[in-house]
């Protein structure tokens, strides 16, 4: 029955190749990956929502003491379902998409069209403190990946359709076809081209469309402008932003240093109780960081954050109203080792909800400070709460265009169009000049294997040493003689250059034929000289996981045409030219970024 089925497969692919011209499938493809994500996000979210109502409609006033087992049961059951079901790791979804771009050939596994749906319903349904929308990205690009690997395409359209998942995940998980398309091109750094422009329209028009069909037609959160906005504000708008760009890159650089202190406990036992403990103790203290806190959000774009501190064990004070604000910025202090606690210690979330999370807090605490104090124009802290949330995301992703389309689509803000372009620009601005790279892009950044919009760098990034290497030189050794070297190396390669090795293959040096030229023809000194005597040490060594940016550093530093290639312990591979990395370059760069 398998092999009929199989063979009808391929029956159908011969004749999509004889009636369907590739263009065309793509864009029917793209229709498909765009339903497939949107379905994934609504059911996400369903069951999200479902977990979360089943365990915390009965919360009452007051400390909650089930506020500290919540969390950690979240973390624990995603912990041992990637531990001993999906066995690999299912965190850091838009990571995971930039590497596969970059050094996978946009392949990505099957598992995650499924995967991180599981881990972040247990996550965040029981109050992790990450959001959905890393995961559904994730998901929605397996989605592409996998769908594009089933209809055998090559691998620039894998990339395409890639990206046409994420699109279409953002896009069905926020309603926003239009940041759907700006992600993938700021974010996943995607070329936009005419041949990539209309895919990432359909898939994202699709998901959004499945997502009003399922779920309304409402913007994501209720906000309407009940004061209209002023130039006069603009001052303080671009100060908003600067305050964002700070809270930003302290997001940034908190987070990136907090993992790195996880990742140097060793054991999964050890992150889990960490993780748990941090987690839990801060989500009694601050409940609004339980889940993706797009209540606190609606709250404060609403007026209403009075309320804020009802489940907290700090409403049994009488703190004033002051209280309330500085509980606020402690939340602002805070979501950083929430949110890495979860993931550190087992969960599974992405921080486009804290990001929201947090530009919101900071834009309601920027105002309503500046309004107690007198020390501005009364600023409309609702619509100050809103051009946060641009201004964080824009930041924390490095992605003003994002921030800008995200926040006018989840809200209907459309009217703040020019302030949230302006908080986005100064936000990026800001954090620009303290951190190149965006909380994605640091790890790849920097181990070089990052793909960026420079085409140059890009394609370097796509190059691999294993294409690149040659491995026919013959090897030769210190005691041998020039009698030796001429009759068993000179007399059978075409090659100039050979590496002298020694013990375990250990590179010492090479010699060149051009070294030893005058002496070559004369029999009376072979043996006399030894390659010992003539050898030479190259100009430079390469590495083999060295990225080729660098490597083609090495060669303009060093003006060599030829250089070995050993690992990371000195042994010789082979060599690698300059004229073979041209090559390579030229084959890459017609293949990867020529248009159809």
């Amino acid at each position: 029955m398998t092999e009929k089925k199989e063979g009808g497969f391929y029956r159908f692919l011969l004749w999509r190749q004889k009636h369907i011209n590739e263009r065309t499938f793509v864009l029917c493809v793209s229709f498909l990956v765009g339903i497939g994500s949107a379905l994934a996000a609504i059911i996400l979210k369903s069951t999200i929502h479902f977990i979360q109502r089943l365990f915390t409609s009965g919360l009452q006033e007051g400390a909650n003491y089930w506020l500290l087992i919540y969390p950690v049961i979240g973390i624990l059951l995603t912990g041992l379902f990637v531990k001993y079901i999906v066995r690999d790791d299912i965190s850091h979804g838009v990571t995971k998409i930039l590497f596969a771009i970059s050094q996978r050939k946009s392949r990505i596994k099957p598992h995650n069209m499924w995967s991180s749906l599981v881990g972040s319903s247990f996550t965040i349904g029981f109050g992790g403190s990450v959001g959905a929308e890393a995961p559904i990205v994730l998901t929605g690009a397996a989605i592409g990946s996998n769908l594009g690997r089933l209809f055998r395409l090559e691998q620039k359209t894998l990339m395409l359709l890639v990206g046409c998942g994420a699109a279409g995940a953002i896009a069905g998980i926020f309603k926003a076809p239009i940041a759907g398309l700006v992600f993938v091109i700021e974010v996943l750094m995607l070329d936009l081209t005419m041949t990539s422009v209309l895919p990432l329209l359909i898939s994202s028009v699709t998901a959004a469309t499945m997502s009003y069909i399922f779920t309304g037609t409402e913007a994501m959160f209720k906000f309407s402008q009940t004061e209209a906005f002023l130039i006069e504000r603009i001052p303080y708008v671009l100060l908003l932003g600067v305050f964002c760009g700070l809270v930003s890159l302290y997001f940034t650089r908190a987070m990136f240093k907090i993992e790195g202190l996880y990742r140097k406990l060793k054991h999964y036992w050890q992150k889990f109780i960490v993780g748990a403990a941090i987690l839990s103790i801060l989500i009694f203290l601050f409940p609004p960081l339980y889940g993706e806190g797009y209540d606190t959000i609606g709250s404060l774009l609403d007026g209403r954050f009075v309320h804020l501190m009802d489940q907290s064990p700090f409403s049994a004070f009488q703190i004033g109203y002051w209280g309330i604000v500085v509980f606020l910025f402690c939340i602002l202090l805070t979501k950083v080792f929430a949110s890495s606690a979860t993931n550190s210690g087992g969960g599974c979330g992405g921080i486009f909800a804290p990001s929201l999370y947090l530009g919101c807090i900071a834009g309601f605490v920027f105002a309503h400070t500046s309004n107690r104090f007198g020390i501005t124009d009364p600023l409309s802290e609702k619509n100050f709460a809103l051009m946060g949330m641009a201004g964080v995301m824009s930041g924390v992703m490095h992605a003003p265009l994002t921030g800008v389309f995200l926040i006018a689509e989840l809200t209907g803000g459309y009217d703040l169009f020019l302030p949230l372009m302006i908080v986005s620009i100064s936000s990026y601005a800001t954090i620009i000049a303290f951190e190149p790279h965006s909380i994605y892009s640091m790890r790849l950044a920097k181990k070089g294997e990052l793909m960026t919009h420079h085409k140059d760098q890009a394609v370097l990034t796509l190059m691999k040493m294993d294409n690149i290497i040659e491995t026919d030189f013959i090897k030769v050794t210190p005691d041998m003689s020039l009698g030796d070297i001429v009759k068993k190396a000179i007399a059978q390669s075409s090659r100039s250059m050979f590496p002298v090795v020694k013990g375990n293959d250990r590179l010492i040096g090479i010699v060149q034929v051009d070294n030893i030229r005058n002496i070559m023809f004369r029999p009376e000194l072979y043996e006399r000289f030894y390659v010992s005597r003539f050898m030479v040490s190259p100009p430079a060594k390469i590495i083999n996981d060295m990225p080729m940016e660098k490597i083609m550093k090495i060669f303009d530093d060093t003006k060599a045409w030829n250089l070995p290639v050993v690992d990371s312990e000195g042994r010789y591979l082979g060599f690698v030219s300059k004229s073979k990395i041209f090559n390579a370059y030229r084959e890459v760069l017609v293949k990867t970024f020529s248009g159809d």
